[in-house]
């Protein structure tokens, strides 16, 4: 790193450490030497030692502690990158040059990569009776309707979240419960550390939940993972995943969907356990944009609700709509929507279409997305 004039404190810095503590095994264009070994075990000692610092760094999907080289992001090479070798010494001089992102292709979870919102309903319905809420005085069930989620998904971002904006606004109230943990039944909590422990333990149950429908149900969304693929191919343009989901129901999505391999090679991945505020707030994105060392107007965010594109557009990024059958009728162009289609597949999007058919300097997807009505 000295040779390289590279703090090993920075972004930059971060990324050879890890790079060279995975041993290198995912870059075929960066050449290893004799050194390789020894410069892998000062990495990972530093790593270790730092291991506080790193958190800045790491993607939020991987480990805090020193990354193993199974689920280390890959570091993205330039294409020129070149070995410069004496021929009349046997010793390799090796040039290394990382790439500066141009732009930045950012997909949301839920929606966009899959349908996941009715298994979500499903999975907190399953948890509500679990646990036998009740309103009213005890007379009504808590359940959510696809009318009501549709709304509800398109109001507020994020499990918890939806739950108190449930209770303590569309309903007026917290229901009394059955604890699971000792049968007993329990009246409507009171306080606000009470209603928050309610809700916390019926998301914990929700995701479990929801895990097991996504291991026997999921599927990508119709395109998603062949326009994914076409960006990662792309050494200027950085992918990542951002969801105001729970770390544990996202990564299950991803392990099943995605598969192993693409996971990886993701630049970023950033959840809702991983920022202080969800989407509306742009929170999220801004962050992502911060990790990838990218100005959020070169960030296009494939989403597919109005909660999404708000959150998107106000972190000042460009943001295409996929919309499904639950946020079909939104008004997606008058909240400031740069291109809205049904499904990537039928609408014949494809990573060119969206770059060099206007996402970098004009109108994108033009012949291609929804007419404005």
């Amino acid at each position: 790193l000295s040779s390289l004039a590279v703090s090993p404190r920075s972004i930059r810095g971060r990324k050879y450490l890890y790079y060279f503590a995975s041993g290198a095994p995912r870059v075929p264009t960066m050449k290893t030497s004799s050194s390789l070994a020894s410069a892998a075990a000062a990495a990972a000692a530093f790593l270790s030692a730092s291991a506080p610092f790193a958190d800045a760094f790491v993607p939020s999907s991987l480990s805090r502690a020193l990354v193993p080289p199974a689920f280390a992001p890959p570091l993205r090479m330039s294409a020129d990158a070149t070995d410069a070798t004496d021929a009349t010494d046997a010793t390799a001089t090796e040039t290394e040059t990382e790439t500066k992102f141009d732009r930045a292709l950012i997909f949301d979870c839920d929606g966009v990569i899959i349908e996941t919102e009715e298994l979500h309903r499903l999975a907190y319905n399953a948890a509500f009776d679990a646990s036998e809420l009740k309103v009213k005085g005890g007379s009504e069930k808590v359940e959510w309707t696809v009318e009501y989620y549709d709304v509800l998904q398109n109001t507020v971002g994020g499990g918890k979240p939806k739950m108190h904006y449930h209770f303590g606004t569309t309903v007026g109230e917290y229901p009394s419960y059955v604890d699971r943990s000792t049968g007993e039944e329990r009246d409507a909590p009171e306080s606000e550390e009470e209603r928050t422990a309610l809700v916390d333990a019926l998301q914990a149950h929700k995701t479990e939940l929801y895990k097991d429908l996504v291991t026997r149900k999921a599927t990508a969304r119709p395109g998603v993972l062949e326009l994914m693929d076409e960006a990662l191919e792309d050494p200027n343009t950085a992918v990542g995943v951002c969801s105001a989901s729970t770390k544990e129901a996202v990564t299950k999505v991803l392990d099943v969907v995605l598969g192993e391999e693409r996971r990886k090679r993701l630049d970023v991945c950033i959840l809702g356990d991983d920022v202080s505020k969800l989407k509306p707030d742009p929170m999220i994105y801004r962050t992502a944009a911060e990790r990838l060392g990218v100005e959020p107007s070169v960030c296009v965010v494939v989403e597919d609700s109005m909660v999404g594109l708000r959150a998107a557009k106000g972190a000042g990024m460009k943001c295409l709509i996929t919309y499904t059958s639950s946020t079909a009728s939104e008004d997606f162009y008058a909240e400031g929507a740069d291109a809205k289609v049904p499904e990537l597949a039928s609408a014949g999007v494809t990573f060119s279409s969206i770059f060099q058919g206007g996402a970098d300097d004009g109108e994108m997807l033009k012949g291609i997305k929804d007419p404005m009505q």
